[in-house]
């Protein structure tokens, strides 16, 4: 069983990197990637104690980068196996968690100027140490302040990208992160591409401009793609040769996926996985 997309506390996971681990083991998954936003520390943190790893478990070293169109669409690109240590990406990464810090701080004094009780402080002390800040740590701000009584609560009335409490961040253009990525050696996915609950989609021609820039792989099998989305995954894989991935979207407690719900077939994974140059996938 392959999981190519989870989330840690070193982004916006609630499982600490090896506790999360440890579910991936009981569920029975064989190869799991850990792909923090923006953020390499979780696995980092795993291959330096790798006698904590459960035993029969790969981890596929990854990020989930963030990314923004010229229209302003957010866009999220799975990076796999590229070289953690490669200068360009490494910045691109820091930039974009840097940027996240100012428009924190903005949504907080919108929230605060229409009567919401929410501080930065607040936010900092429902984060865990070192992760990367998101949307998802002020929800948990919120929570604990008896604004709202969860994530999804936070997210549907609050925090949602038309809100009016939203704050875009700064970062790279998808082209810019697929060529980064590229660029470390890594290999690249369009992820959620036609989830359209979270928001617009790209179009058939944006996916192709993905494609030949270096698209390796699209998310086909998710939980918030429904069959019209399947098709059209389809389609695009057929005409710009992209690998189908299968993947949970996990993010522990916080959302209801589930590690292993979503998978990718051993063979594609190994297509996927040929096509990379930066770095190797570990265990124990």
């Amino acid at each position: 069983m392959i999981d190519l997309h989870t989330h840690t506390t070193a982004s916006d996971g609630t499982d600490k990197p090896f506790e999360m681990l440890k579910n991936a083991k009981s569920a029975g998954l064989t190869i799991v990637a850990m792909t923090d936003h923006d953020s390499t520390e979780g696995w980092r943190e795993v291959r330096s104690n790798r006698d904590q790893i459960p035993v029969g478990l790969t981890i596929v070293p990854g990020a989930e980068v963030s990314t923004r169109t010229q229209l302003g669409m957010s866009v999220h690109i799975v990076g796999l196996l590229f070289d953690a240590g490669n200068q360009q990406l490494a910045k691109l990464l820091s930039d974009t968690r840097d940027d996240r810090i100012p428009r924190m701080e903005k949504m907080i004094e919108k929230l605060q100027a229409a009567g919401y009780q929410v501080t930065m402080q607040d936010v900092e002390e429902v984060k865990p140490l070192g992760a990367t800040l998101g949307r998802p740590h002020l929800a948990d701000a919120l929570i604990k302040n008896r604004v709202v009584a969860s994530r999804d609560e936070a997210f549907a009335e609050l925090l949602h990208n038309n809100s009016q409490f939203y704050v875009s961040h700064w970062a790279p253009s998808p082209v810019e992160a697929i060529k980064a990525i590229a660029d470390a050696g890594g290999v690249s996915i369009l992820a959620h591409p036609f989830a359209e609950k979270r928001g617009a989609v790209l179009t058939f021609g944006e996916v192709a401009e993905l494609a030949a820039a270096g698209l390796n792989g699209i998310e086909r099998n998710k939980r918030d793609h429904d069959e019209a989305a399947h098709s059209k995954i389809d389609q695009l894989a057929l005409e710009h040769n992209l690998i189908k991935i299968g993947s949970s979207d996990y993010h522990g407690a916080a959302r209801a996926n589930q590690l292993g719900e979503e998978q990718t077939p051993v063979d594609l994974w190994e297509n996927l996985a040929s096509k990379a140059s930066g770095d190797e996938v570990f265990t124990r």
